[in-house]
């Protein structure tokens, strides 16, 4: 079973164009699934984990015929997890230099390690591309309106959209596969970082986050609540936006420099996952926390929708001095749209304000969500 990714189109627009791809994702997302699946298509293609250790080390010579002698007559060549190899950009940038007809394909789940050993010494040869759980398109692409009867909304706000969570390889009950996926393979590899020594820490960290979901967050309240200096907060939410697991979102602000100044919103790609870290699954109906998640949610999405189309538009939220706010504001071709995530009718909504730079506000809810993702 295989379902279509929304970048692919346009990656396999991108081959053998004479630019080396790199494709960024967490793990566990289906980026083996998805090269792998582009690979079928190639008579000369060659698939190397750089995790095993024999790969790695030969990579990591840089020595180019020995690279050569590796990868045979293949003119696609797929290296999965290239940050695991020392100096893989460096024996990238000397197979691309020898032959650029060959397609190389990095793939990586961190671009914290990777932008470092892959992008830095291919500066101008690379186009970059970004693999998420299964976005809503995608599932529906696949399943049609047959979508919600095998998958709810709920489910997806519950559990997420892990490929393993949605189609598993074993009886584990999905919980269990996000908790593997956040313990076993999240947090593995952001303590492999550099700086990252106090799990105990992070994992407080990540929490922290996870019950602030839709709320401003304050590095200096958190900088308090762990000890850790207000540099050290703020350098292990971004390693936590480089490896996939949280995004940011801006406050909306003329003058751009106060964004220094004020707090961010924090978000986590995949709501199972967020659950999973606070090991909290109750039914909807049950958590005071629905419409936070329901927020979460179509913040993800639409931040995918958003990548999957290059579209690269701009995401704020805004709040007034004096309380107003509206939860996303979209910047698109020099126009601003407000949006208002409400779950039913539990929030008011935020009748047109003199104060709000937006030209239109729509309000999403439970029932009309589809028609924006």
């Amino acid at each position: 079973m295989y379902v279509t990714r929304d970048i692919e189109a346009a990656l396999q627009e991108r081959l053998f164009k004479g630019k080396i791809i790199i494709i960024y994702g967490a793990r566990q997302v289906g980026k083996t699934t998805l090269v792998k699946n582009i690979l079928q298509d190639s008579p000369t293609a060659e698939y190397f984990h750089c995790e095993n250790m024999q790969i790695r080390d030969i990579l990591a010579s840089q020595d180019l015929p020995r690279i050569l002698s590796m990868i045979g007559g293949a003119k696609l060549v797929v290296f999965d997890e290239a940050q695991a190899v020392e100096h893989i950009g460096t024996s990238i940038k000397m197979l691309f230099d020898y032959d650029p007809s060959i397609q190389v394909i990095a793939t990586g789940s961190s671009s914290f390690d990777l932008s470092t050993k892959v992008v830095e010494p291919m500066t101008g040869r690379h186009v970059d591309f970004m693999v998420f759980p299964f976005s809503y398109s995608e599932l529906r692409a696949f399943y049609g309106k047959d979508l919600f009867s095998r998958f709810s909304l709920e489910d997806r706000i519950l559990f997420g959209s892990y490929p393993e969570v949605l189609f598993p390889k074993s009886p584990d009950k999905s919980r269990d596969v996000l908790s593997r996926i956040a313990h076993d393979y999240t947090l593995k590899d952001i303590l492999s970082f550099s700086g990252i020594r106090k799990s105990d820490t992070l994992m407080k960290l990540l929490k922290a986050l996870a019950y602030q979901i839709g709320q401003e967050v304050s590095y200096a309240e958190l900088s308090k609540n762990f000890g850790m200096s207000l540099q050290t907060v703020e350098n292990y939410i971004d390693i936590l936006e480089k490896a996939f697991i949280v995004f940011r979102l801006q406050p909306y602000a003329d003058n751009k420099r106060t964004w220094l100044r004020r707090t961010r919103k924090v978000y986590f790609w995949d709501t199972g996952l967020r659950n999973a870290l606070i090991n909290s699954f109750e039914p909807l109906e049950l958590r005071p926390d629905k419409g936070a998640l329901f927020e979460n949610y179509l913040m993800s999405e639409l931040h995918k929708k958003n990548l999957a189309r290059t579209e690269y538009n701009n995401f704020y939220f805004w709040r007034s001095y004096n309380g107003e706010e509206i939860d996303l504001l979209i910047e698109r071709d020099g126009r601003i749209i407000g949006y208002e995530c409400k779950w039913k009718s539990e929030k008011k909504f935020l009748a047109r304000s003199e104060n709000a730079p937006v030209s239109s506000i729509s309000v999403i809810t439970t029932t009309n969500f589809a028609e924006f993702l």
